[in-house]
């Protein structure tokens, strides 16, 4: 019996790629929809859907404020690249500002 539970992933590493799928812009909805069940999965998807929302704010906004578009995707990038890199060292990571709009989500 215990061969049979050595054979089965622990959530992180079964995890990763659909954590790193989070925080690529519209690819946030493949993790919320296949591996909600998932902790670690469900964290990092909830964060990457806020930074998409706010990536469709900033395009919005930017028909008025033109300059709002370079700043704002610059910010919004960082968020996505450092919660990539969080994804692929198998940590959760609470981003500034995102993480609170991301714990109010339910599923």
């Amino acid at each position: 019996m215990p061969r049979k539970q050595a054979l089965k992933e622990d959530p992180i590493s079964e995890g990763k790629i659909f954590a790193i799928l989070a925080y690529l812009s519209i690819l946030c909805i493949i993790p919320l929809l296949f591996k909600k069940d998932n902790q670690f999965v469900l964290s990092h998807g909830k964060q990457g859907l806020v930074l998409f929302i706010g990536e469709v704010g900033v395009f919005v906004l930017s028909i008025i404020f033109p300059w709002l578009l370079r700043i704002g995707l610059f910010c919004l990038g960082i968020y996505s690249f450092v919660g990539i890199i969080s994804a692929l060292q198998g940590r959760t990571i609470k981003l500034p500002f995102i993480s609170r709009m991301a714990e109010n989500i339910t599923l």
